[in-house]
């Protein structure tokens, strides 16, 4: 997609609500991780333990069609150390985790089921952000980064974009012109970030000219990288990798030859996972951590 076309494309809003639908509730319908990663923007907390920030959202890079990518993702921690890994279920493929938790559940066992918990799936969205505003580190101001957030500020988009009720307008937040800032508001509740607070401002254009407007979509990145195939791994290495994971050794035996729950007599309805009541955003740092000793594992 050319800069024009971006600029007079109707159609582009009706294309990503279509693709919204099939992102909504994810897990109804069911780049290889780096430590450190100059791109990519957090917000930080001040000493209160209060968070806030402005951004934009950004329209989908040069080449590409989306203005967002989807992410599944296993972190967890057993005998053998720690499961970092991209979840194959990001490309609609079979992954040994998720195989392994469904087979779990279906035990019926609860301490079955408490394992599956720990090892399920968190999901992640990537976004091109332009910082308005960044109380902490004024120096971001004004430039683009890449955005990593979970499924509470997507619902966040989700709401601004198919508005519940019939007096509100439905906003495409990722549009240059017409689009919106996003006040993203942070609070420590029961020990994890809440972004409950967070909340879309008026429309306006991301800049007071098309010349700025186009400096800011060259600036951005790509984010298809992020669902390449070529940056996960194979089903094969990400078996051995949770059967080393799962028992402590370094050996040539598939997940289903360690030592692990038996499975129940009878037929037990297949289920997805259910989720432990934590923050999928607040899991970012520990992810983050320990990505790296998952690399040097």
């Amino acid at each position: 997609m050319d800069f024009e076309t971006l600029k007079s494309s109707a159609s582009n809003f009706d294309k990503l609500t279509k693709a919204l639908e099939a992102n909504v509730n994810p897990e109804e319908k069911e780049t290889k991780n780096k430590y450190q990663d100059d791109r990519l923007w957090k917000p930080e907390l001040d000493k209160t333990g209060n968070g806030y920030a402005v951004i934009r959202f950004l329209p989908a890079s040069k080449d590409e069609e989306m203005p967002w990518q989807r992410v599944w993702s296993h972190a967890f921690q057993d005998k053998g150390g720690w499961y970092i890994e991209n979840s194959l279920t990001t490309l609609n493929q079979k992954d040994p985790v998720s195989e392994e938790n469904t087979r779990l559940w279906n035990t019926g066992v609860d301490s079955d089921k408490e394992i599956a918990r720990k090892r399920k799936r968190k999901l992640s969205y990537y976004s091109n952000i332009l910082v308005v505003s960044d109380p902490k580190h004024p120096e971001n101001e004004g430039k683009v980064f890449l955005f990593k957030f979970g499924k509470k500020i997507f619902d966040k988009i989700a709401e601004t974009m198919n508005p519940a009720f019939e007096d509100e307008k439905p906003i495409n937040p990722f549009d240059f012109w017409k689009g919106a800032n996003f006040k993203l508001k942070i609070r420590k509740v029961d020990g994890y970030w809440n972004y409950d607070k967070s909340e879309f401002e008026g429309v306006s254009a991301v800049a007071e000219s098309d010349d700025k407007i186009k400096a800011i979509w060259e600036k951005q990145y790509a984010l298809k990288p992020f669902v390449d195939p070529s940056n996960f791994k194979t089903y094969e290495e990400l078996k051995e990798k949770l059967n080393r994971v799962i028992s402590g050794t370094r050996n040539t035996e598939t997940v289903e030859q360690t030592d692990l729950p038996p499975k129940t007599n009878g037929s037990v309805k297949s289920q997805e996972v259910k989720s432990s009541p934590t923050s999928d955003d607040d899991e970012d740092d520990t992810l983050s951590y320990f990505s790296k000793l998952a690399e040097e594992d």
